[in-house]
């Protein structure tokens, strides 16, 4: 689009004001509609913008509605034109017909992503004086962030680990020798957290450019570990994918690098179990599982060979990955024992996890033929998921409502559909 065909954006003075970036940083929309109606855009030509009704722009200025899907996000960025690292996505098309971005900040063409400019306070920190210190210091953040993003959802996490992304690449464009190894190893980390954090969001194709980032950054590094990750996590892309050839090649590939650690091993032989229980070939699937589950009994224990952590692949997480399947392998009640067995010692900080796995034991109760404790389960996957805006979990919840629709004569399932319809408005708003 031509730059006199851009519609009038937000101001550059706006863009630049330190509490407009920091409410971007975070997603807080509310603030953003907030400081764009005091800078002459009223509800009614946000929601023209954004396209958004003025009513629902009017409940997110309230606080009353949250905007969480990535679609409606893109629109916001693109109808105020708000710079797309700005909200943690890539460069809009727009952009590139700008002369300069909004904030002064040049574009890279050479980052197709767009997170190399860094135009926030941040900027003036002379980080290339000590990159050592700034690797280990974003390395010794990860764990709070992979806590945060577990509790809090993907949304909350995004915009802080896209600034440490943005300052590893700022710093390897100069970096050489064993400082460039270092930073290519904890960048990797943060990359594949980021395009978990995408996928998390049900945004398959900026989960795949991070991972292909990650994976170069760990080939670079020869980092075998992260390397054999990788591998496990676009297996695990493809499976939610349902494209299972797919997922059986990659988990494949990622047991035939030597030398990772057994959970790392595990992760990819269940990985490729969930590929052949797609391809409806039980027999495979359960061998893989039971080479999983014992993998990690026998790891138990011992200390990892590698910064990544796998700490959450224990026995209890191989088995609820096992109930999945038997989901779609036609044993729900397998399904049930699994997962009722082995969720109430699932630890707190777990809760988007925990989402997902109630909303599975929902989907196998109405396999199996029990309305109500699906229904029950669902509801409570219901209350976590509205926090966390988990598109997996949405999805589950999603194929539940579904089979359960033509059931609403059932009081608790038809309580289940009223709240899920509210939440799904959400989803979508």
């Amino acid at each position: 689009m031509p730059k006199s065909d851009l519609p009038q954006g937000l101001s550059s003075r706006l863009l630049n004001d330190r509490a407009f970036v920091e409410a971007c940083r975070s997603r807080d929309f509310s603030g953003i509609f907030q400081m764009a109606k005091r800078a002459g855009f009223y509800p009614a030509r946000i929601a023209r913008s954004v396209e958004l009704t003025p009513s629902a722009v009017g409940e997110i200025i309230k606080g009353n509605r949250d905007i969480r899907d990535i679609t409606v996000i893109e629109r916001v960025a693109d109808g105020l034109r708000i710079p797309g690292r700005m909200l943690g996505l890539a460069c809009r098309e727009w952009e590139a017909g700008l002369e300069q971005a909004p904030t002064g900040a040049a574009l890279s063409e050479g980052d197709p992503l767009n997170f190399l400019a860094n135009d926030g306070p941040e900027a003036d920190l002379d980080l290339s004086s000590d990159p050592e210190f700034v690797a280990a210091l974003v390395e010794s953040q990860l764990p709070e962030h992979y806590k945060n993003s577990n509790f809090f959802g993907a949304r909350h996490a995004i915009p802080a680990v896209v600034e440490h992304a943005q300052n590893i690449m700022r710093l390897l464009e100069t970096a050489t020798g064993q400082t460039r190894q270092g930073l290519l190893q904890t960048g990797g980390q943060v990359a594949e957290f980021i395009g978990w954090l995408y996928q998390d969001l049900g945004d398959f194709r900026r989960a795949a450019l991070w991972s292909d980032r990650a994976m170069e950054w760990a080939q670079e590094a020869a980092d075998d570990h992260m390397q054999s990750y990788l591998l496990f996590r676009k297996s695990n892309q493809a499976t939610a994918r349902a494209s299972a050839e797919r997922a059986v090649g990659l988990a494949k590939a990622a047991q035939r690098l030597p030398g990772v650690t057994p959970q790392i091993t595990a992760l990819a032989a269940q990985q490729e179990a969930q590929g052949y229980a797609l391809m409806r070939n039980p027999k495979a699937a359960l061998a893989r599982f039971d080479e999983a589950h014992a993998l990690v009994s026998e790891a138990a224990g011992t200390a990892p060979a590698t910064t990544l952590d796998t700490s959450y692949c224990t026995p209890a997480y191989i088995e609820m990955q096992r109930a999945n399947c038997w989901i779609d392998l036609g044993q729900p009640q397998r399904a049930i024992e699994l997962f009722e067995g082995h969720l109430e010692a699932l630890p707190k900080v777990f809760r988007n996890d925990r989402g997902v796995y109630l909303a599975r034991l929902a989907r196998a109760y109405v396999r199996a033929g029990e309305l109500e404790s699906g229904a029950a389960a669902a509801t409570k996957s219901l209350g976590i998921v509205r926090y966390t805006g988990s598109a997996r979990t949405f999805t589950e919840l999603s194929a539940v409502a579904e089979s359960v629709t033509a059931h609403r004569s059932v009081p608790t399932v038809a309580s289940f559909l009223d709240r899920f319809m509210v939440i799904r408005d959400r989803f979508m708003a």
